[in-house]
């Protein structure tokens, strides 16, 4: 074992090893520090370190599996959670000021999970003020491994430049709006957006609950079904997770894809999309068709003004979550999380029913259209790996740059669909990684999950490294 690339072996890979005795989890995790020592300086991809409780926690794997008590696949695994999750042994700030130094005395119940599932969890990476678009203007965003000058995604960034970087073996994001598939594809890693009730909510601050989703970020498909099978699952403490059972995502994704239906709207994949993301689409199609998939023509049902209305609905519920602290303490706001709670508070009760009923009919003919196809492809941007600069505007332009790259996220938060994001291509002349996604129908992860095991074992995107020698 070439103990040089111990922080990019897999999630699973790595499990294995330690769980095997090849490898100590005090060691792996030692080594872990000391590479977030080296970079994170630079690439500020974590909010907090845990160091002495990972290092309890590792220990204390070590000795639990030395005498035959195996946890499962996440046994052992040095991971970290976004600055979201509660954990009972160090404090959340949720990406604000507001925040800073909150702590609760109880785990998120997703925390609460990947303990049980002996999970070492190295601490709690960055993100964006409220899990909204923009970091807070105190708090240094973190930095795109592949290229300093491109965009790493919001809002879990953190969680997709740490793995990306090989600080953890896998990272907790959220998805509202696109937060969990916006910085897998910026850092070339694998994100799953689950159904939404798929995952307990519990312990976690919300920026809008009904479209909040918590899932996996990895540097694979097999690794995020591992990761996934720890954290989902009904709980007491959220009514709203779902009692369905979860399957068994890693033995199913061995399945392959031979004769899966996998639907594609060329029209809404293509019409208004750059020209690196399109060859990218038909790329993945061709590597579908040979690995025995029926590629299906289907039409997408119109996601223009749902898409349009997630701010609103997103404004809504967000105001509901800060009534505590906006408008009493305005001031301690950034100017983007602050816009988005006004623009909730000044909504009328017949402007939220109206995005009910829109929501709810959008979300109707997404079902319809799953029950035709195993998983639908679609970009996971329009703009491949935008830089920092282009994302960084105000005015109309923010307005229109969001509305753009929201185009393939928001509505499938509003239709709270499970989806996969993965390493597809590069960029060229900035080497950076741009990504798609599976869609699949409700609490049908594990056929997304088999797309995209099966195109990672015929392609190598998901195991290209970034040269950091820059940082």
């Amino acid at each position: 074992m070439n103990h040089d690339d111990l922080h990019y072996m897999g999630m699973r890979e790595i499990g294995l090893a330690i769980q095997a005795g090849e490898l100590s989890s005090e060691a792996v995790t030692e080594r872990q520090f000391e590479r977030i020592a080296q970079l994170d300086g630079r690439l500020k991809s974590y909010a907090l370190l845990m160091k002495d409780g990972a290092l309890a926690a590792a220990r204390q794997a070590d000795r639990e599996i030395a005498q035959g008590q195996l946890r499962g696949p996440l046994h052992g695994v040095p991971v970290a959670v976004k600055d979201l999750c509660w954990t009972a042994d160090a404090p959340t700030a949720f990406g604000t000021t507001i925040y800073r130094g909150f702590q609760t005395h109880e785990d998120g119940t997703v925390v609460k999970r990947l303990r049980e599932a002996g999970a070492v969890i190295l601490g709690k990476v960055q993100l964006t003020e409220g899990a909204l678009t923009d970091h807070h203007p105190d708090i240094d965003p973190p930095v795109n491994p592949w290229n300093p000058a491109h965009w790493t995604g919001v809002s879990s960034s953190g969680s997709g430049v740490a793995p990306a970087a090989g600080l953890c073996y896998g990272a907790i994001g959220t998805d509202t709006g696109g937060s969990i598939r916006f910085p897998s594809a910026a850092c070339g890693v694998t994100g799953i957006k689950p159904t939404w009730g798929r995952v307990s909510r519990h312990g976690a601050f919300e920026l809008a609950a009904s479209l909040d989703h918590l899932g996996p970020m990895t540097r694979s498909a097999e690794d995020s079904a591992a990761m996934l099978g720890v954290i989902a699952g009904a709980d007491d403490n959220d009514p709203t997770a779902s009692q369905l059972p979860v399957p068994d995502y890693l033995r199913e994704m061995e399945r392959g894809v031979r004769g899966l239906r996998i639907g594609v709207d060329t029209r809404w994949n293509h019409d208004d999309v750059d020209a690196p993301t399109r060859g990218m689409m038909d790329e993945v199609v061709r590597v579908m068709t040979e690995l025995g998939a029926e590629i299906v023509e289907v039409r997408a049902p119109d996601a223009v003004d749902v898409q349009r209305n997630w701010f609103n609905l997103c404004g809504i519920e967000a105001a509901v979550v800060h009534e505590k602290t906006y408008p009493s303490r305005k001031d301690e706001y950034g100017p983007a999380l602050a816009n988005l709670i006004e623009t909730g508070r000044a909504l009328r009760g017949t402007d939220y029913q109206k995005i009910l009923l829109q929501r709810a009919a959008y979300t109707g003919r997404m079902r319809a259209l799953m029950r035709q196809v195993d998983a639908l492809l679609v970009p996971t941007t329009p703009i491949a790996s935008p830089t920092v600069a282009q994302m960084h505007v105000s005015g109309q332009e923010y307005v229109d740059i969001w509305f753009a790259m929201m185009r393939y996220t928001a509505p499938l938060d509003m239709a709270g669909v499970p989806t996969i994001t993965l390493p597809g291509g590069f960029l060229a002349d900035a080497g950076t990684p741009i990504g798609f996604q599976f869609v699949g129908a409700d609490f049908r992860e594990d056929l997304i999950v088999r797309a995209a095991h099966a195109y990672q074992q015929a392609t190598d995107w998901h195991r290209r490294r970034p040269d950091l020698a820059w940082v």
